[in-house]
């Protein structure tokens, strides 16, 4: 099959096109530079940006396509950008014929007064579904692996920091899931024509609380740290303090920080009996991503690509 993948460049991007072509499938990577993309062997690049209308159009000659493209920063337009990158990507698609589109979106339910980047992630979805296609969207929480943002930062507070003083929501259900599983995920529903149409929720098999996530990336670090939950700290607080203490920048990290208050738990398990995936446990995806068995791109993932797609 012929298939598209926007924001290749991003910490699912890199992952998700080598993973493609190996299927079988003839593969085009969408990217804004490609001279700073190196791509796969076998893989066809087009360089064009979703922001402007028609410079892509080169890249749509194709049978399905993965739309993978997210701003990960804070800012008064984010939300403009993501709205229009998506209108511009469903119009041109359905010009062009496309069939199918997948899109990874993010776990959270409407009702539980979502954050505003998970609030843009779902708006995403519903614009992409205004497209002539067949839209399945998958939603996952935090994806394990090195080279994710949310998972950089929880790797660097849980080992530098003794003791951490965190917003009380802290204590939120979570399920994340490896990286290398939920690429398993997004290839699967391609070769399963009766996930067309359809929306599914991706984890792993623990729930934990982000303090419990915490608190078990530091064992693994070799440092148990002490939490220490409080009611008066802010997000943005929270941000710049992890803006200091780690790499994340604080337009980074406050999305991330924000998204903490939203259970994203898996309720809908009907993809598990669709696409076969022996999901990886937490404590396992935290030694790939700390270790060498994640082999994968270690860069933390540009502004256009969706490599925390939950809280």
């Amino acid at each position: 099959m012929k298939v598209l993948v926007t924001g290749a460049t991003g910490f699912v991007g890199r992952r998700l096109v080598p993973a493609l072509r190996d299927a079988g499938h003839d593969v085009t990577a969408l990217v804004r530079d490609a001279g700073r993309y190196d791509a796969p062997d076998g893989v066809r690049v087009v360089e064009g940006d979703l922001l402007h209308p028609g410079s892509f159009d080169a890249a749509l000659d194709v049978d399905a396509a993965y739309y993978l493209v997210h701003s990960m920063r804070a800012g008064a337009n984010f939300e403009a950008r993501d709205r229009a990158a998506a209108r511009n990507f469903a119009a041109a698609a359905s010009e062009a014929g496309v069939e199918r589109v997948i899109y990874l979106g993010g776990l959270g339910e409407d009702r539980d007064r979502l954050s505003e980047h998970l609030r843009s992630r779902r708006e995403v979805e519903r614009l992409l579904g205004d497209g002539d296609y067949a839209l399945t969207t998958l939603r996952a929480a935090i994806l394990i692996g090195r080279g994710s943002a949310s998972f950089e930062m929880i790797r660097q507070l849980s080992s530098r920091l003794p003791v951490m003083v965190t917003p009380r929501w802290v204590d939120t259900e979570c399920q994340p899931i490896y990286v290398g599983d939920a690429i398993d995920y997004l290839v699967g529903v391609l070769s399963v024509p009766e996930t067309a149409g359809e929306t599914y929720e991706i984890g792993g098999p623990d729930v934990l609380t982000y303090r419990e996530i915490l608190l078990r990336v530091g064992e693994a670090r070799g440092r148990r740290p002490i939490v220490l939950p409080v009611p008066v700290l802010s997000t943005r607080l929270s941000s710049l303090w992890i803006g200091l203490v780690t790499d994340v920048p604080s337009a980074v990290a406050r999305p991330l920080i924000e998204g903490l208050r939203n259970p994203v738990v898996v309720r809908d398990h009907r993809i598990e009996a669709l696409v076969d995936v022996d999901r990886t446990p937490f404590d396992e995806a935290v030694e790939r991503a700390l270790g060498s068995g994640d082999d994968s791109p270690s860069e933390t993932d540009g502004a256009d690509a969706a490599e925390r797609v939950g809280p």
